[in-house]
């Protein structure tokens, strides 16, 4: 672990995510093409890596359809833009728990085991797909995000089989000790690399003491990142980058440039971009962070 300034920095843009933003935001792409084209412009601006969710094309929904997957990589792909592609593999955690009976399960309900949320990553391949690390009271209400030992260990198995990284997606500190136990067992091979996720409701808040306290606590050598949401992302990532991290913004975590102006993606990892250059540190290439996060055809 080191708490000193990272001054060679990963940039991913987190481009649309699964929240409910597309009716507060024109801005968050919502069709493949929409997405992608948001991805190219995360590119253009500066950015090392995007981080893909998929939206139902016509309510703007999130989706698991690997076909929509499969149109946005191959439409960022096809132009040639060099960016290192991050797919999740968190969708299909959902339980949405009855207010009277616990086992009457609501119809945000979207559960599936863990390797059933992977078929468009052993479809496409990306270099990284994330792997949830654990359990969560998603918000107020009844919504629990579930991803349980049996399931992580699944899923970490087949992700190494396929040659893709996963990045492991820590929301609470229980989650970190789980991920430094599948490191112990071997699942993860070096480096490990960690995001650390803050202020979601409800798992780590947003605090820059937690953050250090989660840092100490990664796995040897880890390559990690941390983002938080809303107001505090901007903060977050000169919070990440002071500790040794890298970093992560996009319209996924955040919706906003400054107050009451509404932002694009490209927008943000502009900002993202200055911040950490006035910090003395630069965003390295997309082919650097292959070398720096050992993923699949590095050179």
């Amino acid at each position: 672990m080191n708490e000193t300034l990272n001054t060679e920095v990963v940039l991913t843009a987190a481009l649309t995510g699964a929240g409910d933003t597309v009716r507060r935001s024109e801005h968050v792409p919502v069709t493949p093409a929409q997405i992608a084209a948001s991805a190219l412009e995360a590119a253009e601006a500066g950015a090392s890596a995007v981080h893909i969710h998929v939206r139902d094309p016509e309510t703007g929904a999130p989706s698991r359809d690997p076909a929509l997957y499969r149109e946005v990589v191959e439409r960022i792909r096809e132009t040639g833009v060099d960016i290192v592609i991050n797919l999740t593999a968190g969708m299909g955690g959902d339980l949405e728990i009855g207010a009277e009976d616990p086992l009457a399960f609501g119809p945000a309900t979207d559960l599936v085991n863990g390797l059933d949320r992977l078929p468009h990553v052993e479809d496409l391949l990306p270099e990284i797909c994330t792997l949830d690390c654990g359990s969560l009271n998603f918000g107020d209400g009844g919504m629990v995000y579930v991803s349980t030992p049996d399931m992580l260990r699944a899923g970490a198995r087949r992700i190494r089989e396929l040659g893709v990284r996963p990045e492991l997606e820590v929301f609470d500190t229980g989650h970190l000790w789980f991920a430094r136990q599948m490191y112990a067992e071997g699942l993860i091979d070096d480096p490990a690399v960690v995001q650390l996720c803050t202020g979601i409701p409800y798992g780590a808040p947003a605090d820059p003491g937690v953050l250090q306290s989660m840092v100490r606590l990664l796995p040897p050598g880890a390559q990690w990142a941390s983002f938080a949401i809303g107001r505090m992302q901007m903060p977050w990532v000169a919070q990440s980058v002071l500790l040794g991290g890298h970093a992560r913004v996009g319209l996924e975590d955040n919706l906003y440039l400054s107050r009451g102006v509404k932002a694009t993606n490209g927008q943000l990892v502009e900002k993202a971009v200055r911040i950490i250059e006035l910090l003395g540190a630069r965003v390295v290439s997309p082919a650097e962070t292959r070398v720096k996060l050992g993923l699949r055809g590095a050179r």
